[in-house]
Parts: C-alpha cells; sequence; structure tokens
C-alpha cells in the first residue's frame, strides 16, 4: 500500500508541476501517472548511481551537498523520461531542474499530509 501511495503522490506532483511550470509539459492526467511510474522505476535503479558518480565526479563535494546532487540526478532523470516518452516534454535543462525541485517540495508536502491523516 505504501507503495501506490508514494506513486500516487508523485503521479500528482507530475501532473501539479506540469500545471504550475511552463516548460514542463504532461499530456494528460493519465500521463503523469505513466511518466511517475517510468520516473519511479528509472529513480530506483540509475538515480542512486548517478548520485554515486556525482559525487566522485565532483571529488566528495556532491557527498557533502547531497541535496543538490540529488537534485541535479532527478532533474537527469526527468531528462531520461522526456527522451524515452512522448507523455513528457521539458523544454530544457533548466524546466527540468525547476521541475525537479518542484516535484521534491510536491511530493515531501504529499507524503507529510498523507502521514498525517493516515496516522503512520
Amino acid at each position: 500500500m505504501s507503495l501506490f501511495l508514494s506513486w500516487v503522490i508523485l503521479s500528482l506532483a507530475v501532473w501539479l508541476t506540469a500545471v504550475i511550470l511552463p516548460g514542463f509539459h504532461v499530456r494528460s492526467a493519465g500521463s503523469a501517472i505513466l511518466v511517475a511510474a517510468l520516473f519511479g522505476v528509472l529513480n530506483f535503479f540509475l538515480g542512486w548511481i548517478f548520485f554515486i558518480l556525482l559525487g566522485l565526479a565532483t571529488l566528495g563535494l556532491g557527498f557533502l551537498l547531497a541535496f543538490i546532487t540529488r537534485w541535479i540526478v532527478n532533474a537527469i532523470l526527468l531528462k531520461l523520461v522526456d527522451g524515452l516518452t512522448d507523455h513528457l516534454t521539458i523544454d530544457s535543462f533548466w524546466w527540468a531542474l525547476g521541475g525537479a525541485l518542484m516535484m521534491s517540495v510536491l511530493g515531501s508536502v504529499g507524503e507529510v499530509l498523507v502521514r498525517s491523516v493516515l496516522g503512520g
């Protein structure tokens, strides 16, 4: 159930990001669900690899500033999703950075709200 709720929250975050940011486009609410699933799978399998590579490439500074490294990794993953599907279009890497930031904030708020409502 936790995985399903996380997916729903991420889908909502993707859709709201597309509504708010002019350079971040999702075809429909159904597309947001697909994009969230693809982003989640890529993040699970590739996110940690990119995080380690960026951390090593910055001679450890990326590990000290993990929140910035994670932000950049998420933007890279969003651009990968953009390339893999026509359900998501991101105009530039800058919009991917903005989308990654907005999705992180919306996802975190969503997780806190769901935990407070469900009591867990």
